[in-house]
C-alpha cells in the first residue's frame, strides 16, 4: 500500500491518495485539491469522505465529475455536503453512496471499513484500509476535533473516544490535519480527553 498526502487550503486539511494493489482512492478532496489528485492518480476508484465538513469535501464534485468515479460519505453528514454555514459557496455534492455506520465496503476487492465515531459532526468516521486508519477530524495527534461546531455533540464524543479506547489492535493514524500518530498512542490520552469534555 502506497499513502500520498498533501494539505489542502488555508486550514492545511490532508488530502490523501492510497493506492492499493494498482487501485486509487481518494480520502477528503478538500480546497483546490482537483489538480494534485489528477496528477498523481492513475488508476481511481472511489472518492471517500471521513465527514462532511467543507474543508474535507471542498473538491467532491468536481473530482466526481473529472475521474468519473463514486463519492462515498457517512450518512450522518449528508445535509453537510449541500451547505456550510461557514462557506456559503461551497461547492454542494451528492454521494453515490450514503455509508451506514461502521460499515464495511468491498471496492474492486479492496476492503474499507467506515468506523463511526460522531461528536465532531454527526457522521464522523475513521476508516480503515489495511494496516492504516485515516481518522478524519476525530483524532489527532495527541488531539481530538472540536464539539463546538454546529452538528457536534459533547456527549457523542465522550461516547465515541470510550469506544474507541476498546480497540484491542494497534494501526498507524492518518488525521485530518496535522502528522501521523497510532491507535496506541491516542488510546493513552484518551481519558484525557474525556475529562476535559
Amino acid at each position: 500500500m502506497q499513502i500520498k498526502v498533501q494539505a489542502m487550503g488555508i486550514y492545511q486539511t490532508n488530502c490523501y491518495i492510497i493506492t492499493v494493489d494498482e487501485k486509487d482512492f481518494i480520502i477528503d478532496p478538500g480546497v483546490n485539491a482537483t489538480e494534485w489528485v489528477v496528477k498523481n492518480v492513475t488508476n481511481p476508484v472511489a472518492i471517500l469522505n471521513t465527514h462532511g465538513h467543507f474543508d474535507h469535501v471542498w473538491s467532491n464534485d468536481e473530482l466526481q465529475k473529472k475521474l468519473n468515479v463514486k463519492l462515498y460519505t457517512p450518512k450522518g453528514d449528508v445535509m453537510l455536503l449541500k451547505e456550510s454555514s461557514w462557506m456559503p459557496d461551497l461547492p454542494p455534492s451528492t454521494p453515490d453512496v450514503e455509508v451506514e455506520p461502521n460499515e464495511e465496503l468491498n471496492l474492486q476487492g479492496v476492503k474499507i471499513k467506515f468506523h463511526h465515531f460522531p461528536g465532531h459532526c454527526p457522521g464522523c468516521s475513521m476508516i480503515e484500509i489495511g494496516d492504516a486508519m485515516f481518522s478524519g477530524d476525530f483524532l489527532f495527534e495527541r488531539s481530538i476535533g472540536r464539539t463546538d461546531f454546529p452538528y457536534s455533540s459533547t456527549s457523542d464524543m465522550k461516547d465515541s473516544l470510550q469506544r474507541f479506547k476498546k480497540f484491542d489492535f494497534d494501526k498507524t493514524l492518518y488525521p485530518g490535519h496535522g502528522g501521523t500518530t497510532t491507535i496506541k498512542q491516542e488510546q493513552q490520552l484518551a481519558d484525557y480527553w474525556i475529562g476535559q469534555l
